[in-house]
């Protein structure tokens, strides 16, 4: 089993909503770190670990740039201590590189390349720097306007994905970070409710056919010199939302080709720090290509685990520290799950027709650890329950007062165009085409 034996350097972890901040509390935790945590969240499940030394309330996704940077070095001077900063967003990863000169003052932590942060977070920037180092990727266009949809629309294939080159901003808008368009009216209805013609941010992607298990993950850590010393491979079993959104379940396989891609991509443009990259294979013409760059690491970091309990939160603490990074073998077969998004995913399968019970229960076969859930730290699943219990009751109430809005009115939300309805035209939109993509 691995044992750090410099455990002096404490961590910082920008963003800790998630179950990924969670995971890394948990993993540098456990061999003796000390990790604190910067969150807006005071009911962040992982400010109830027994792991986490400490919480600082602060949004630095949304906060003005130079109050950040102040909060950040009054975090530096309560900690005492020189100070390792791990970012769990793209937007905290982006604040990091803009920053880096000034937060080195009072952190440490991986110097990216000018400008490759942003490159890399940008669907945009990243298709063309895949094409440049000649990386398989999906083919894709970048539209300004309507009328450029209507000109794509004179050679399209269907279906298509739509995405936003800065997922946040599509996600932000509309709650989700990309669609799929089976038809023309259905693309242009939405670009229609999904832009926001003032700031074009979505993109039309290739759709490559085939299921969730043509869906590859790399996770990695790249040293001061890009090299890999730590690169684990893994798939998708089930996603949340399904067929389009972050792994609820994956399994941990090795694949030669994924890893080969990414360490030639990222050397060529002199990548540092922890990576998390997807791929989907291509039986078309036999490829696995790059769909997203996340660099950063992945909340899902924790599917991937050498057999000698080597992951790469606990590679970049060691190389950072300069301590020996000692690379194992994968734990082939290894599954993680993340229950909450796995428990509506798997109910969204089901009603698709793509999952059964009895496939349901042998899926979990080989599950080694859960996001939340483990019994040396139980503590974070029931803030994580109470939290999903609350947005429910909320979703819930919203929806009575909808029906009962409707019903005064004699309307029903079926109507879209009624003007008494209570759903916007982009929720209206956007429902209707969960609906047929059993979201």
């Amino acid at each position: 089993m691995l044992r750090i034996n410099d455990t002096s350097t404490p961590v910082a972890v920008l963003r800790s909503d998630s179950h990924g901040g969670l995971n890394i509390i948990r993993s540098l935790g456990r061999l003796g770190v000390p990790v604190y945590n910067v969150d807006p969240n005071p009911s962040a499940p992982a400010f109830w670990s027994r792991y986490c030394q400490g919480m600082f309330l602060w949004d630095i996704e949304h906060q003005p740039t130079d109050e950040s940077l102040n909060y950040l070095c009054n975090v530096r001077r309560k900690i005492a201590r020189p100070c390792i900063l791990i970012p769990t967003t793209d937007r905290t990863a982006q604040f990091v590189a803009d920053h880096s000169k000034t937060l080195a003052e009072d952190f440490i932590f991986p110097k990216q390349p000018d400008g490759l942060v942003h490159s890399l977070a940008s669907k945009q920037e990243m298709y063309h720097l895949a094409l440049r180092h000649n990386i398989p990727t999906p083919g894709a266009i970048f539209p300004r306007s309507r009328k450029d949809i209507l000109s794509f629309l004179e050679q399209a294939h269907f279906p298509i994905m739509l995405k936003g080159i800065d997922g946040q901003k599509l996600w932000d808008r509309t709650g989700k970070k990309m669609f799929i368009a089976r038809t023309e009216n259905e693309l242009l209805e939405l670009y229609d409710t999904a832009e926001d013609p003032q700031c074009p941010n979505l993109m039309l992607q290739e759709y490559i056919p085939g299921g969730d298990d043509t869906i590859w993950m790399f996770n990695g850590y790249f040293n001061e010199h890009s090299d890999c010393l730590v690169g684990f491979t893994g798939k998708k079993i089930r996603q949340c939302p399904i067929h389009t959104g972050s792994t609820s379940l994956g399994i941990c396989l090795h694949n030669p080709a994924v890893e080969e891609i990414t360490r030639r991509f990222m050397k060529a443009i002199g990548y540092r720090g922890v990576l998390d990259i997807g791929y989907r294979y291509d039986a078309r013409d036999n490829q696995y290509k790059v769909l997203d760059v996340n660099p950063r690491i992945g909340a899902t970091f924790r599917l991937f685990a050498g057999e000698n309990g080597m992951d790469v939160v606990r590679a970049l603490y060691l190389d950072i520290t300069n301590q020996e990074v000692i690379s194992g073998p994968a734990k082939e077969g290894r599954k993680w799950i993340a229950e909450d998004l796995d428990l509506v995913s798997s109910y969204r399968y089901y009603r698709c027709g793509e999952l059964s019970l009895t496939g349901w229960i042998r899926s979990f076969r080989g599950t080694e650890e859960a996001a939340f859930t483990c019994s040396d730290d139980p503590l974070p699943v029931v803030a994580m329950l109470a939290s999903r219990s609350k947005e429910l009751i909320r979703r819930l109430l919203q929806k009575a007062r909808q029906e009962l809005q409707c019903s005064a009115f004699g309307l029903a939300l079926t109507q879209p165009d009624h003007p008494g309805s209570s759903l916007s035209a982009t929720e209206r939109t956007l429902n209707l085409h969960n609906k047929k993509s059993g979201y």
